[in-house]
Parts: structure tokens; sequence; C-alpha cells
């Protein structure tokens, strides 16, 4: 059937928020439409072209962020941080792999997270599951799913973004400042010794380029940052599409770059409305995906086989990625596709009652993604992680013991890299792990 922003609304839908107050949804729907849009199409056709890059080998996505947004944890420190973590990591990976990383966060939007199940019982009452901030809240009192969220979602989104393009823009990215990056915790953690040493070399190599008189600062797109999130709730999406008044097309406003999620793969709305939009989309791709599936996925929101399109997401599992990841490798090799590396969803565990993942865990299926893409003839396009500028203690390895676990415990949902794992990880895939 023809196209359109609302048509997802006659189909099934999964994962979708259980508004009592339908009236109000309505209103908040009309009221966001008459918003600006948060990012802009020329914008999302940059982003385009930077994948169809990475499809040919000539770049890395580093994709990373929270693992659900928190209304209550804004602060522009917190996000000068974030920034500041994402250009490390970009210097780390970049100049060992000597290629353009693409820096795509999971910020300013990812305020929505998918359940396993609708309620959850605490204390012997039967309560809806947290669902993130744009849906309800994580206190027992907060629980009715509220539609006024999404208005603070967007305004949210809206400082987030201005502060980030600030950044980018206001020389915080300015190649010569480099050895400024390191957050305070890790200056004196050998890691952040090793990056400085990096740092040092890298300067170096300024100086010589300028000498030879090249102008860094003119050439200079190490800055450029993209924003993503995964597209759950569609009655916010939907109020986010703009039309290009130059180009044509509708564009999906509320992030360069959306994807379905494990949960939403087989929810024909999320499917319906993402196949409209220009925006390039992301697929999570687990053990329990089907080259055939997949393949008539591609058909669908890729009709035309176009690069810069579709970039697909294995979150298989230590276990599972062996066995399952090569059929779909072999599947794909004649679509325009980017392959890229989601670590952490399949290798969440409990540790005495508290989700954790071991860094041992998620290192090895990045092993192991590289090692069969190589085997498979298809180029190892980026990952995509769960992590935080906080100095957290949620996932065990590295600087965080099976003992201090929980010690610093922030997430709203599953438990994220820190800064210092974070660049520790930069480090290894950097040197070819």
């Amino acid at each position: 059937m023809s196209w359109t922003p609302s048509t997802w609304r006659s189909l099934p839908i999964k994962q979708s928020p259980n508004y009592a107050d339908r009236e109000r949804l309505v209103e908040v729907e009309r009221e966001l439409r008459g918003y600006p849009p948060l990012i802009f199409a020329k914008e999302v056709e940059l982003l385009k072209s930077k994948i169809a890059k990475v499809q040919e080998g000539r770049a890395f996505i580093l994709q990373g962020g929270d693992c659900a947004e928190s209304f209550d944890r804004l602060s522009g420190a917190g996000i000068r941080d974030f920034y500041k973590l994402f250009l490390q990591m970009s210097v780390i990976v970049g100049y060992a792999r000597g290629m353009e990383i693409l820096k795509i966060g999971r910020i300013a939007g990812q305020f929505a997270k998918p359940r396993s199940e609708e309620f959850e019982e605490v204390g012997g009452v039967r309560i809806p599951s947290f669902r993130g901030d744009m849906i309800n809240g994580i206190a027992l009192d907060e629980r009715e799913h509220n539609p006024e969220r999404m208005l603070k979602a967007y305004h949210q989104s809206s400082s987030t973004l201005n502060l980030l393009r600030a950044f980018s823009k206001g020389g915080m990215a300015d190649l010569h400042l480099i050895s400024r990056y390191n957050l305070d915790f890790v200056t004196h953690n050998p890691l952040g010794q090793k990056y400085q040493a990096l740092a040092k070399d890298i300067s170096q190599a300024l100086a010589f380029v300028e000498s030879c008189g090249v102008d860094i600062d003119k050439r200079n797109e190490f800055g450029e940052f993209f924003v993503s999130h995964e597209a759950l709730v569609l009655n916010y999406e939907e109020a986010m599409c703009r039309e290009d008044s130059l180009g044509g097309g509708i564009y999906d406003c509320s992030s360069h770059f959306l994807w379905i999620g494990e949960r939403t793969i087989d929810s024909p709305a999320h499917i319906e409305f993402m196949r409209g939009i220009k925006n390039p989309k992301g697929i999570k791709v687990s053990p329990r995906m089907s080259a055939e599936r997949l393949l008539g996925l591609l058909d669908t929101l890729n009709p035309s086989n176009q690069k810069g399109e579709i970039v697909l997401i294995a979150r298989m599992g230590e276990e599972y990625i062996a066995s399952s990841l090569p059929p779909l490798l072999r599947a794909t090799k004649e679509r325009n596709v980017v392959w890229v590396n989601d670590p952490m969803h399949g290798n969440t565990i409990k540790s005495n009652g508290v989700k954790t993942r071991y860094f041992e865990s998620i290192l090895s299926e990045i092993r192991q993604f590289f090692a069969l893409c190589e085997e498979c003839g298809v180029y190892a396009g980026g990952l995509h992680l769960e992590m935080t500028q906080e100095d957290v203690s949620e996932c065990i390895g590295g600087s965080v013991t099976i003992e201090g676990l929980g010690k610093n415990y922030a997430t709203q949902c599953d438990p994220r890299l820190n800064a210092t794992q974070s660049l520790e990880l930069a480090f290894l895939v950097g040197e070819g792990l």
C-alpha cells in the first residue's frame, strides 16, 4: 500500500505504550507536529554518504551511549564528558586503523526501552514495568504510561543537541587539543597515560603535516557527530516527521539514525513506519534471524538496494555468533548493507541478582565478529556499545571486580561500560584485538 507517516496505525504493533488518556495523547501529538525539527534533511544525507563510505571499507562506525537516557541526569558537564569520551575513542581507533571514524551517539532521543514483560511484581503489587522516561517513571508511583513525557523527551533532546553542536563546531574537537581530552578519573590510570603517549605521537604528526603547508583546521571533519535512538514509540516518531522542502521526501526529524530492535523486528507497524522515512535504518540481528527473513526485511526497507541506507547490527552473544552470523553474512553479500557488532545485548547475565556483563564476553564476541567477517569476505564496519562517561561499576572486568559490582550502579535498565572500560576496548580494537 502507499505509505504515509501514519499508515503504521492500521497494522498490529508490539511494545507500544498503553495510554489511558487518549485525548491528551492526540493533543501531545498535535503539539509535537508544530515544534521545530531536531535534525535536518541535509545532515541525514551527509550521514548516508558516510555510511556508504563505511560499506566501501574506508571508514568505521563507532556508535554508543546510554542504555536509556534519564530526565533526572541531564547536565552540561555530562554531555561534555560524553562527547570527550567519544573523541578519545575515535582518536584511538582511527589512528590505529588509519581511517575516518563515524561517530553516532545513542543520545538525544534514547528515552524508551522495550521490555519482555508488561508488568512486574513489587512488594506483592503488580505494576507496569518501567519502559523508559519517555513512557513512564522508574518510581513506583509513576508507572502509568503518560503521553506528556514525550514533550519532555523532545525538549531534553533539543537541549542535548544544541550543546553537542556547540561542542562539535566550537573548537572542542580541535585535533591540536587531543591531549586535553582525558577525563579526570582516567588521567592517572595506565590507560590515561597510554592515551597521552598516543596523543603526543599524533600532535607530532600534525605539526609535520602543517609544516608542509596543509591547513588541518580547514580540512578537519573530526568533530562531526550524529545522534540515534531506537524507533520504539511510533506516536512520537510520526509526530516528528517532516517533508523536506528542498529535496522532497519524508524524514523522521527526531534523530539522524534510527533502528528497529530485537523485540520490534516482528512488529508490522514498526516495519511499516520505517520503510517510508528517508533516514538510514538499523536492524538488530539476533540468533533467531533467518537469512530468508533478513532478505525479506531488506526488500521492504531498501527495495532499490541503495548504499548508505541499512546498517545491520549483529547482537548474537559470544556463544551463538559463530554458528548464527556466517549464513547471514553470506546471504547479504550482494546487498548494500554495513555490518556492525553490538556485543552488549547478547551477553547480559545476572550476578547475585544484579544484571551485568563480563568485559571478556564482550571482547570475545567482538573478536569473533571480526574473524567471521574476514572469513566470509565481509567488511567489519563498526561497533554498537552501551557505554557512559561516568565512573560506574555495572560491567565486570577491567576496572570493575565482582566485589565492586554495584558500588556505583546508576543505569535505569541495562549495564554499561564505564569510561575506563570503553577506552580499554578502543585500544584493543585499534590494535587489532
